[in-house]
């Protein structure tokens, strides 16, 4: 009787030490994807159904999203309420602002304005795909993080700018897809580790900017304390269409939330061969790209990072074949670190799912969204089963 009442207390105190938060609009109660939440010693970000783990023990943490002021909560509720910025955008007073300028001064003062020094991480590395609207992969997995400068240096080895652990492998799932769109990279090129870092992409959307033929546009649409929250739309002078949102922190001149949408899809269909050298159909598609930060013990660090790339259309043998990809990276917490970098680490030159992965008891709580949680469920015969 004593073992049957130990598993209820474990199992009750499981399920009670499991607590989560949810993150809604305040206008239409639709949930708040990708809500940042800053508790005392580690971020969480809410997943696509606006859930968060948040322990019922947590108190006095400030809650972000993009689009909505912040909030800070005294008190753990299981639910919470963000107002957005604004209601309607004709009600709003535009500010402009010169983006070129802003852009040049961070890219400029980089290293001055964000953790320059080693640091470790633990995250949240969470990787899908899709085609046809239907989940064929899945990984999500805890790992640990290294950054000599977290400033990535492409003449540099990879291992010299990031390296990776693999740690505790949560899910992993990758179904049989009919598409004739490659698996995924194996090996890691300048462009898929410059991802990483926010001063690549900034050095990018700088480029573009500064091009002869360019036109762009930022306004200040809202100012919340030090920091400006910004939309900006850019036309390069090689004809790439983008917009983006920031929000930028006047008093430290840093940018600490940026997001960028790349807009491909209406470019002309191209001509591309499979492996085996039969020809189809392919149409570039849009690419997204989010880099979050924040100010820990007086530095920026940080948050998050997201890359997804949707609408990326092919034709083979008369069928349709429509691509989605994301791949997120949540910093749950940070520390200074030595140059020494970390060991055993994951190896860039092949899939880092053939890594293996070095198990560590922790005790962080990853939230599946509802579609996550049926994938991740669903039985299919073992012919389709990879």
């Amino acid at each position: 009787m004593m073992k049957h009442s130990y598993f209820l207390f474990i199992l009750f105190f499981n399920l009670f030490s499991a607590q989560k938060l949810q993150v809604l609009d305040s206008e239409n109660g639709s949930p708040i994807p990708n809500a940042r939440i800053v508790l005392q010693d580690q971020i969480v970000y809410t997943n696509e159904d606006g859930f968060a783990p948040v322990d019922q023990s947590s108190a006095i943490f400030e809650i972000s999203a993009t689009g909505f002021q912040k909030l800070k909560i005294q008190q753990f509720r299981h639910s919470v309420k963000l107002k957005r910025i604004y209601k309607d955008i004709d009600e709003v007073k535009l500010i402009k602002v010169d983006l070129k300028e802003i852009f040049e001064d961070v890219q400029k003062n980089y290293k001055k304005r964000y953790y320059n020094e080693p640091s470790l991480y633990d995250i949240i590395y969470k990787e899908k795909r899709s085609d046809n609207n239907k989940l064929h992969f899945l990984v999500i997995a805890e790992a640990k993080l290294w950054s000599k400068t977290n400033f990535y240096d492409r003449n540099k080895s990879f291992d010299k700018n990031l390296q990776m652990q693999l740690n505790n492998v949560k899910y992993l799932k990758d179904l049989r897809s009919d598409s004739i769109f490659t698996e995924g990279l194996k090996r890691f090129s300048d462009e898929y580790m410059g991802n990483y870092f926010f001063n690549f992409e900034l050095k990018r959307v700088l480029a573009h900017v500064k091009n002869k033929e360019s036109k762009y546009s930022g306004w200040i649409i809202f100012e919340e304390g030090d920091e400006q929250f910004i939309t900006f739309k850019i036309r390069s002078g090689v004809g790439i269409e983008m917009k983006g949102e920031l929000r930028y922190n006047k008093a430290d001149k840093v940018i600490t939330y940026f997001e960028i949408h790349y807009l491909q899809d209406q470019y002309p269909m191209l001509k591309r061969t499979t492996g085996e050298g039969e020809e189809f159909d392919y149409q570039l598609g849009n690419a997204i790209l989010v880099f979050d930060f924040y100010k820990n013990r007086g530095v920026y660090v940080p948050a998050m990072s997201r890359l997804e790339g949707n609408k990326y259309v092919a034709y083979y043998k008369g069928v349709k074949h429509e691509r989605k990809i994301s791949r997120e990276l949540i910093y749950n917490t940070f520390k200074k670190s030595d140059d020494k970098g970390i060991s055993p680490r994951v190896d860039f030159s092949k899939n880092i799912w053939d890594n293996v992965s070095v198990q560590e008891n922790k005790n962080s709580a990853i939230l599946l969204s509802a579609e996550e949680q049926d994938f991740i469920n669903r039985k299919l015969p073992d012919f389709e089963s990879k």
